[in-house]
């Protein structure tokens, strides 16, 4: 899934380097988190260029350890502190297979294992099953609606959500899960990618459009062919590490599920909880493919075609991992309550370690709701530069760009002034500019509004005056009125007295004629 990245890296040396969302993340050769003098070291990178980081035990804010990649070593003592600071350890194989994940060790109940383990086959797991899928369904009808604009998809989606709950059987529901899926990623595949101008000529053509989310490698979703697939394997890796940590917090076993099936080295626990959650993964990306360009150094294709992430997003997109740990929160709690109801005499509320629910009910306060994952930096469209946000271009490329548009727009403006009803219309305005030249009378312009008052007096006055005023008292074009207002056109002598009283021109100064501006 993810490559190291072969460019330079600068040797860093920090007391702390957890960033606010507290995720730090480990890539290259020779990865090394061990413990000394009571503070966690960590060296990451690749050959002589090395990070090298130290965290004391208090004020390190560090929530999530990332490691990509199986080269290194990580000692006891590092897993013991981290669990002694609430943190979470998360292994990822380079093609983003989840390896392994730890965190904080909490207490399970008997009682609730075994509630989870006769549930499978059961009502309650048919319960859960509904459930999970339900929401999953009512998500991406969502997202095909507000960010795809496919009202048909979104409709056919929510078709197969009302047929959910009268599903007897597990097959059932799983067969409308299908349905439902092969419509939603449909509507994906002709999603473009955008990419900086400067990449294009080393972007494969396959890589342009979203396409189809099962792969020419695998038949499955595994082992992706192109960008935007490979992101959505490495995120859906990090929400699988974030489910098991939450069922396993819950005192939950992340390996025993009710609608995936038991399959060695897979916990089918968390692969439940996630589904319900990965609308929220999918529009999360959406929402960066639609507006941020990606770029070409973040991609590594292997021989075989297999596409991977560099180290510079995988970095990025795993500092998302805290996000999607509150998605998933309220649906592990969920489920656990679930196992819970179907004991005869629970002793005791089943805690609700993640969300903290019970806690608030009793203080009468509500959840707040989960904050919304972190978009990475914009990217000049053309250069692929980091820019400021809101902006599509950096300032040199938007010098080019603007030059093309307003060619582009000339080049559509002489299109448009030769066709046919703009002809018309400005035969029309000639005809009506010429009536209006035959039937004034010279007699009816003030005796002192001469030439060289016009132009000593009003003209200068005439910037005071707006353009668009110009235009509409005159009834003439945009262009004409600037160029009157500057000077550069001298109008018939018929509109200079509306042109003196748009100027301010004051009359009394002439006496000799007593007719008022405007009469």
């Amino acid at each position: 899934m993810t490559a190291p990245k072969n460019v330079h890296h600068v040797t860093l040396s920090h007391n702390s380097l957890v960033p606010r969302h507290g995720v730090v993340t480990l890539f290259g050769y020779g990865i090394q988190v061990r413990v000394d003098r009571g503070h966690l070291l960590l060296a990451d990178g690749i050959g002589a260029e090395r990070r090298h980081f130290r965290l004391p035990r208090v004020g390190h804010g560090l929530k999530r350890l990332v490691v990509i990649g199986s080269d290194g070593l990580v000692s006891l003592a590092a897993l013991r502190w981290l669990s002694d600071q609430d943190g979470a350890f998360v292994m990822l194989e380079r093609n983003g297979k989840v390896l392994t994940v730890t965190g904080p060790v909490r207490p399970s109940h008997a009682k609730l294992r075994r509630a989870q383990a006769l549930a499978f086959g059961s009502e309650i797991g048919l319960e859960i099953a509904r459930e999970l899928i339900s929401r999953k369904l009512v998500g991406q009808e969502q997202v095909a609606r507000d960010l795809l604009g496919d009202s048909i998809t979104a409709d056919a989606i929510a078709g197969f959500r009302t047929a959910v709950p009268n599903a007897e059987q597990l097959d059932m529901i799983r067969n409308l899960e299908s349905l439902a899926a092969a419509r939603y990623w449909g509507a994906w595949r002709n999603l473009p990618i955008i990419f900086p101008a400067k990449d294009l000529p080393r972007i494969p053509e396959h890589w342009r459009t979203f396409g189809t989310r099962k792969s020419l490698l695998t038949g499955s979703p595994r082992l992706a062919v192109n960008v935007a697939n490979a992101m959505f394997n490495f995120c859906y890796s990090l929400l699988e590490s974030e489910s098991r940590l939450a069922a396993a917090t819950l005192g939950l076993d992340p390996g025993l599920g009710v609608l995936h099936v038991d399959t060695a080295a897979r916990d089918s626990l968390a692969l439940d909880i996630m589904e319900a959650a990965r609308p929220e993964i999918d529009r999360y990306l959406l929402t960066w493919l639609l507006s941020r360009p990606l770029r070409r150094e973040w991609f590594f294709e292997q021989r075989n075609g297999n596409c991977r992430l560099m180290s510079s997003l995988a970095v990025q997109l795993a500092e998302t991992a805290p996000t999607w740990g509150r998605v998933v929160a309220p649906i592990a709690e969920w489920v656990a309550r679930a196992f819970w109801s179907t004991i005869k005499k629970p002793d005791m509320p089943l805690a609700t370690r993640l969300t903290q629910e019970n806690r608030r009910e009793v203080k009468g306060k509500r959840t707040p709701q989960p904050a919304s994952a972190p978009l990475p930096e914009n990217s000049c469209l053309s250069c692929g530069k980091a820019i400021a946000k809101g902006s599509t271009h950096c300032a040199l490329c938007v010098v080019q760009v603007s030059r093309e548009r307003m060619l582009e727009l000339a080049r559509q403006g002489r299109i448009a002034s030769k066709s046919p009803g703009s002809r018309a219309r400005v035969a029309a305005t000639q005809r009506r500019q010429a009536l209006a030249w035959r039937r004034w009378e010279p007699s009816t312009k003030p005796e002192w509004l001469t030439e060289e008052l016009y132009n000593d007096k009003i003209k200068p006055l005439l910037l005071q005056s707006s353009i668009s005023r110009i235009a509409g008292a005159l009834r003439v074009s945009i262009p004409y009125a600037a160029n009157i207002r500057l000077g550069r056109r001298r109008p018939h002598p018929r509109h200079w007295l509306m042109l003196a009283q748009l100027a301010g021109f004051p009359p009394s100064e002439f006496s000799g004629d007593s007719r008022v501006i405007g009469r």
